[in-house]
């Protein structure tokens, strides 16, 4: 019986000048491939970082291993309990100041875990990050169009002193290609769709995105034909999988353009003090995360709810003050208060990337939660203190079956460069022995068999 040929996993859909990326389809799958068990699915790495620090009262289980409980800050990860990991105790040393400007110091090692050169000006100095290092080692193997995304909400100024002597890049960015390379990221969901499903990097020019956005036609109506014509060559479970993806991608163009165009090409950057709401523009950069994974444009992406030192004002939430402000608490009760119930918002926005990774699934029917690793973390554990030790952390996903979770981990003291070591090992990256200022071996307890 002959076998229909394969789709090469480069597929896209044309048409009027567009192009549209394809999920993972089994088609994808060589004719042999298809007939004998099907090859590992590809790992994705995740990172979510929040500016201030955590108040920690409310969001410390008290139990340890299995026997741990949601507390009332980690309450929104209830319907995924059993994908979540939490870490007590990891410290990053490197990100102390020199003198003052803890959030951009804190922010800039964060990921690196190499101590920032103080200074306002454009000599830039810190270290490569570790989603950088698994982009560079994935990017070897070219399956995916973009080595990384990096996004956040907030712009923020790219010159001149954000924090107490340290320059702004250290402050609104976590991702480094190499010491003096910040990896400045998107913060215009349209801008980022345009990118990933048009746009000039398919074809389309930003007129024509414009235009066809103007007569309120998606880039599926641009690719109808062609994406009829595939159909016809599709099974059932692939032409199901091909429908949701349509019916997600419409969706988040909806998202994004109820939120307008900005007037120029980089956007308005928000204002330190703003009190513009967050809640549509997050979940969309939320539903793009998982439509880039979904797609493999891409496995490795960061993402930033606000810049270090952010004293964004959660009207939304009932707040009057900003949130820098009620981090520097005093001790007072209705600041501990207000944290707690900015610090719920920002874990309900991670747990729906968690739970959107889980209910959607790749070529071969697994969910990408199961393959991924999903990391949640601030640059500091306490905005009173500005402390750098017993850090916030999260880990969700399964990482390919690299990580157990449903448990509570507790490293106190233990480095974060660590965790890093043994989150890169997972992702796949060989011969990391040694990473950052003083991370120098895996983080005992946290990898099957580690």
């Amino acid at each position: 019986m002959s076998r229909k040929p394969s789709l090469s996993r480069r597929t896209v859909l044309r048409g009027a000048g567009a192009l549209l990326a394809l999920p993972w389809l089994e088609r994808m799958l060589p004719g042999t491939a298809r007939a004998a068990a099907p090859a590992p699915s590809p790992k994705r790495l995740a990172v979510f970082y929040v500016p201030n620090g955590i108040h920690m009262p409310k969001w410390t289980p008290t139990g340890t291993g299995a026997a741990w409980e949601l507390t009332p800050t980690l309450q929104p990860l209830a319907p995924v309990k059993s994908d979540v990991l939490v870490i007590s105790g990891l410290a990053n040393d490197a990100g102390r100041p020199d003198g003052d400007g803890h959030h951009a110091a804190g922010t800039a090692a964060l990921l690196s875990c190499t101590k920032a050169f103080k200074t306002e000006g454009t000599d830039l100095r810190a270290g490569i990050s570790m989603d950088q290092v698994i982009a560079n080692h994935l990017a070897r193997q070219k399956a995916t169009r973009f080595a990384s995304l990096e996004l956040g909400i907030d712009a923020g100024r790219g010159i001149g002193n954000c924090d107490s002597g340290y320059a702004c890049p250290y402050a609104n960015n976590i991702a480094w290609a190499g010491p003096h390379t910040p990896m400045a990221k998107e913060v215009v969901p349209q801008a980022v769709f345009d990118r990933l499903f048009g746009g000039t990097h398919s074809g389309e020019t930003q007129a024509q995105a414009a235009r066809r956005r103007a007569y309120g036609l998606s880039i599926i109506d641009s690719v109808r034909e062609d994406a009829t014509g595939l159909q016809r060559k599709l099974g059932t479970t692939d032409r199901r999988k091909l429908d949701e993806y349509f019916t997600s991608v419409r969706d988040l163009e909806k998202q994004v353009d109820a939120m307008g165009v900005p007037t120029s090409a980089c956007g308005t950057p928000t204002a330190p003090g703003s009190d513009e709401d967050p809640r549509a523009k997050t979940k969309a950069m939320m539903d793009l995360i998982v439509l880039a994974f979904q797609c493999d444009l891409t496995r490795v992406v960061t993402f930033m709810l606000a810049n270090a030192r952010s004293n964004k004002v959660y009207g939304f939430l009932g707040l009057s003050g900003g949130h820098h402000a009620y981090s520097h608490h005093q001790h007072v009760q209705s600041n501990f208060d207000a944290l707690a119930r900015i610090d719920r918002w920002e874990v309900e926005q991670y747990a729906y990337l968690v739970r959107r990774l889980k209910e959607v699934k790749d070529g071969q029917g697994v969910p990408l939660l199961d393959n991924a690793l999903v990391y949640f973390t601030s640059e500091i554990e306490d905005g009173n203190g500005h402390i750098h030790k017993n850090l916030p952390v999260l880990l969700s996903g399964k990482g390919g079956g690299a990580l157990v979770t449903d448990r509570h981990l507790r490293a106190p003291g233990v480095p974060i460069a660590n965790l890093y070591i043994s989150l890169m090992r997972a992702m796949g990256v060989p011969n990391v022995n040694t990473f950052g200022a003083d991370g120098t071996r895996e983080l005992s307890g946290l990898l099957v068999g580690g």
